[in-house]
Formats: structure tokens, sequence, C-alpha cells
């Protein structure tokens, strides 16, 4: 059983986070808010489950994230993220479901990026970068589709 416990807190912005901020999104006025929000997930936590809707992305501040997917009745582990890495984007970008459930490791800050943040950002970007932005997510998901379904066909063979 996972834990739903976490601690959300705003916070002036630090030296760590203004530096890791600005090395992802460069130029970014993310930066320039007084406070950002961030919010600390204990270790098993579930940050998010495969299947819901999304409204936000997170920038890992400190600690792990397993990035896990559900096919039939096992749970496969898509990865691990740490600190530096952004999740759970996608469905910000095309406004579909969840692909996947993400779980800190590790006690684990992330820096929330809201869905209003996100789609400022790439409507401000040229729009044959938005168009491939587009294409990646479609392609991703295509795929993630395509492997469940020959999971479920090995599975069945066996």
């Amino acid at each position: 059983m996972f834990s739903t416990r976490s601690i959300c807190f705003r916070a002036p912005v630090c030296d760590t986070d203004l530096k890791l901020v600005i090395a992802i999104f460069p130029g970014s006025v993310l930066h320039m808010s007084s406070n950002i929000n961030r919010k600390l997930y204990f270790a098993g936590n579930v940050i998010f489950r495969e299947g819901e809707s999304g409204t936000r992305a997170y920038l890992i501040k400190e600690g792990k994230v397993e990035i896990r997917k559900q096919l039939g009745n096992r749970e496969i582990l898509l990865g691990t993220i740490q600190k530096g890495s952004i999740f759970g984007e996608m469905a910000l970008i095309d406004d579909q479901p969840r692909l996947a459930s993400a779980v800190a490791v590790e006690d684990t800050t992330v820096i929330i990026i809201s869905r209003e943040t996100l789609q400022t950002k790439v409507a401000q970007a040229d729009p044959f970068v938005r168009g491939l932005l587009n294409i990646f997510v479609r392609n991703i998901r295509t795929m993630t589709k395509r492997i469940g379904a020959l999971e479920r066909q090995i599975s069945g063979a066996e």
C-alpha cells in the first residue's frame, strides 16, 4: 500500500531552485516569480496514477521517482528519474490521461509546473517546435499502446 502523505509549500526562490529552473528553462519567466510552488513527497508516495487527468508537471529538485505502467495484473517499471528531470508533462501537452504512474522512491521535493505555465511556454514557441512537440507526444503514446499489446500477446502465449 502506498502512502499519500505529502507536504505542499510555497517558498521564496533560493539559489539552487533558480539554477535548476534556469538550466531547464533558459530565459524563462518561471524563475522570475518570488515564490515557487514546491511539494515534498515522502518515500512510497504516489505522485499521480496512470489514467488520471493531468493538471501539472513536476521538476525534481531532490530525490528519485519511479515511472510505472500497469500491464494486465503486472506493474512494469519504465524508469527511474532524479534531480533535474521533468515528468508528467505529456498529459499537459495533449490533454490525455496520464500514461503511467509516478511514485517517490525516496523523499522527493518537486517544483510544480502548472498547466497554465506550460501552455504559455508552448504557445510562445515557434509553430514548428510546437508541431514537433505534439508529434513526439503522439508517437510516445502510440508506442506505449503497441508495447502493451505486445506484452499481452507474450503473456497469453506463455
